[in-house]
């Protein structure tokens, strides 16, 4: 991760997390192949997307998932990873899965989960910590986010903070479709909710919408 910060200093990050949909039912050798995939394709979306590797820390691994953080710095704008490196991720799944040959689909076919989010991360000997992270794993997690990408065709359902939404999102900067966002997750962290807004395909109806909306389980 490069050069260890103060403890007590955050530094203020994008945070992007992915997590591997139903890793857990693969056997461990399709774990790898998946696991080795998914840095792939993230390292080339972001790079294309001009995000390279002075822009950000090194990737965290999380086993069925990966965590990235990003310094917002001009060259690389919170706006990139929504209209640019996200989006580039979701067409390079597209392009994997319809590569595979159809008996290998149900066992190789990848598909994820995505979160952005951004706030102050702190640093220390073993890694790092704070509520801005776990704001963002709770809203990786959510069941509305695990149930949003059941429900469509899409490899990639992609869910942002209410910080992303007001910050970037609402202003609908190019490429950006402000539209396709829903509010559909709400989170608790240390007693306090935090909304998350996903991306719905165009192809998903609005009953399933709704369905998304009126669906309750507490965070």
């Amino acid at each position: 991760m490069g050069p260890l910060q103060k403890a007590d200093l955050p530094h203020y990050r994008a945070i992007v997390a992915l997590d591997i949909e139903s890793s857990t039912t693969r056997p461990n050798p399709v774990k790898g192949e998946l696991r080795n995939k998914v840095y792939e394709l993230f390292e080339v979306a972001l790079c294309t997307a001009g995000i390279g590797k002075r822009f950000r820390d090194r990737f965290i691994d999380r086993g069925d998932g990966i965590l990235a953080l990003i310094h917002p710095v001009d060259q690389a704008p919170k706006a990139l990873l929504l209209n640019r490196a996200v989006p580039l991720l979701g067409r390079l799944l597209a392009e994997y899965n319809a590569s595979l040959p159809r008996h290998s689909q149900p066992q190789r076919q990848l598909r994820l989960r995505v979160v952005v989010h951004a706030g102050d991360v702190h640093y220390d000997a073993n890694g790092c910590y704070g509520e801005a992270l776990d704001v963002a794993f709770r809203l990786l997690d959510a069941a509305r986010v695990k149930k949003a990408l059941r429900e469509t065709a899409d490899p990639l359902v992609l869910v942002i903070s209410e910080d992303i939404h007001n910050s970037v999102v609402r202003h609908g900067y190019d490429g950006i479709d402000r539209q396709s966002f829903q509010r559909l997750v709400r989170v608790g962290v240390a007693g306090r909710r935090y909304p998350g807004w996903v991306r719905c395909p165009e192809h998903v109806s609005p009953r399933r919408v709704t369905q998304l909306e009126s669906y309750r389980r507490p965070a």
